[in-house]
């Protein structure tokens, strides 16, 4: 008897901690379910000011807290912040149609009003701007009634909709951020529109985004975006071994947190999968043809240095193949870029008899050129956060060795390197083009701007031709005049080779293998982090 109720006993306590065990598993699924992951990006840098009418913060950070008018797509122009739009007959007018109930995180309501002293802020500090043609071309803005907006210019703009769709300066924040009325000396907040609000910033640490759950289209399914500096290369590929931070992706600086190689393995591991854009930007070496004490001011040397660049292999041995061989400034997927433009092969013997025609000869025996005293030594800068700048550097600096070419190589900060280029203080230099929605119009117009490619440029024989062309096929409203004129602008650049092309670069993401939803921008510079999901 006594057994018997021991049996029973027993039994009874195992069916209440099965029960139990039950219990907290459906809890456990719950809140699973209730709180989604979080995902965790690396960043070589901090995403700094937030400030979306100035340019020091982070492109991918801003551009999931601030939208614009319109949205640009591989099917072209979309509505965003504007439900529809109009155009004059001359071209000088541009009306919009806002969406209603369409609100900042600060609760403030978004309307004609805040369009207006947006737009108005961006343009008192117009300089600042003097990359985006349209912040020379906008004469006034004015709110018809509160749902629309017209912008008036003072002379046709064919890329008027491109620059508004851009990820910055055309953006919009609550105007109870503003200071004394104005954006270009700082900000009181961030409170743009967008589908994420920033929660949390710890300088040189992480910056934390929040769902905004009033979001006009849909609140994000995944909750918290964490952006989380750390070193590229080793530090952040242990980083994602022991799940500190679970997605990379291709900074705006068109560099990798790690290379192909640990992508590859941390893909085989089953956790991860590797998710690759379309051919975005051309990554090239700029040349300083203004820089009259540099060898790079003559073309005989940019031309010895372009046919010193073995593309094929760079493109295979660095990265795997997922960047393609570069022979002209834009790949041919860009608009106006398919114009017949002679390709100069990879051919040291070739390169070698240039600098020899050029005056740069090899006497006594000695290894580098010289010509009037003067050795054949360039100074070229890359970003040191790349490791593929870096290995690319080297393996033209070796290349170059054999034509009697001495290359030194810098390694600089990325903001450093950005330095350089608006002052001139360079002779070669590692960029990119601005990418697949900007061009060919925004690098072609940086051409001609002192804060980008002026340097570059101003020191070619026709610098006054290419920028009167830029000026006139920016306003031109005739589609063969503009075709016409682009042809010209870059049979120009390519033939004084200013900007060598390397490869075709893409947006590569290094993401949990659960994510579903990824997918890319019509821009290098940012994801919709919105569309993502955990499954």
């Amino acid at each position: 008897m006594k057994r018997n109720r021991a049996a029973v006993l027993l039994a009874f306590l195992l069916v209440i901690v099965l029960l139990a065990g039950c219990g907290e598993g459906n809890n456990n699924k719950k809140a699973s379910v209730e709180q989604a992951p979080e995902l965790v990006y690396a960043t070589a840098k901090d995403v700094n000011d937030m400030n979306p009418h100035l340019y020091p913060g982070s492109l991918a950070a801003q551009g999931i807290v601030y939208e614009s008018l319109v949205e640009n797509t591989p099917e072209g122009i979309k509505p965003q912040l504007a439900e529809s739009w109009s155009i004059s007959e001359d071209g000088k007018v541009y009306t919009f149609q806002l969406r209603k109930n369409v609100k900042f995180h600060d609760g403030e309501p978004f309307n004609a009003e805040a369009v207006k002293l947006n737009i108005e802020a961006v343009q008192r500090n117009a300089a600042k701007h003097a990359w985006i043609k349209l912040s020379s071309k906008l004469d006034n803005v004015v709110a018809i009634d509160e749902h629309t907006v017209q912008l008036k210019l003072k002379e046709p703009y064919y890329p008027t909709l491109l620059e508004l769709s851009m990820t910055r300066p055309y953006v919009f924040l609550s105007p109870k951020d503003f200071l004394n009325g104005e954006t270009k000396d700082g900000v009181a907040g961030y409170n743009g529109t967008g589908p994420y609000k920033l929660d949390e910033q710890v300088t040189e640490q992480f910056a934390r985004f929040a769902a905004n759950e009033q979001y006009w289209n849909g609140a994000p399914q995944v909750k918290t975006i964490t952006a989380k500096v750390l070193p590229a290369g080793e530090t952040t590929l242990l980083a994602l071994q022991k799940g500190e931070v679970n997605f990379v992706f291709t900074d705006d600086r068109g560099a990798d947190s790690i290379d192909v190689d640990a992508m590859q393995r941390l893909a085989d591991s089953g956790d991860y999968q590797i998710v690759r854009s379309k051919s975005m930007n051309t990554k090239m070496i700029v040349a300083n043809s203004s820089n009259a004490a540099s060898p790079v001011s003559e073309k005989a040397v940019r031309e010895a240095i372009w046919q010193s660049i073995d593309r094929e292999t760079i493109s295979r041995t660095i990265f795997n193949e997922t960047e393609t061989p570069a022979e002209t400034l834009f790949s041919l997927n860009v608009n106006y870029a398919d114009v017949g433009l002679q390709k100069r092969d990879y051919n040291p013997e070739a390169a070698a008899k240039l600098l020899e025609e050029a005056g740069w000869t090899k006497d006594g025996g000695a290894e580098v050129r010289t010509k009037d005293g003067r050795q054949l030594s360039i100074k070229l800068y890359y970003d040191v956060n790349s490791a593929s700048q870096k290995t690319q550097a080297e393996l033209l600096q070796s290349e170059t060795t054999k034509i009697g070419m001495k290359l030194e190589l810098v390694g600089e900060e990325s903001p450093a390197i950005a330095n350089r280029r608006s002052t001139g203080d360079y002779e070669l230099l590692f960029n990119q083009t601005w990418g697949l929605a900007y061009d060919p119009q925004s690098t072609i117009t940086a051409f001609a701007t002192e804060s980008a490619y002026r340097f570059t440029t101003s020191g070619i024989p026709q610098a006054e031709e290419l920028y009167r062309k830029i000026d006139a096929v920016m306003v031109s409203t005739d589609e063969e005049t503009r075709k016409a004129l682009y042809k010209d602008i870059l049979t120009i650049v390519h033939d004084e080779a200013v900007f060598i092309p390397i490869t075709n670069g893409s947006v590569t993401v290094v993401a949990p293998s659960n994510l579903q939803g990824i997918s890319f921008k019509q821009t290098q510079y940012e994801l919709p982090f919105e569309q993502m999901r955990f499954e």
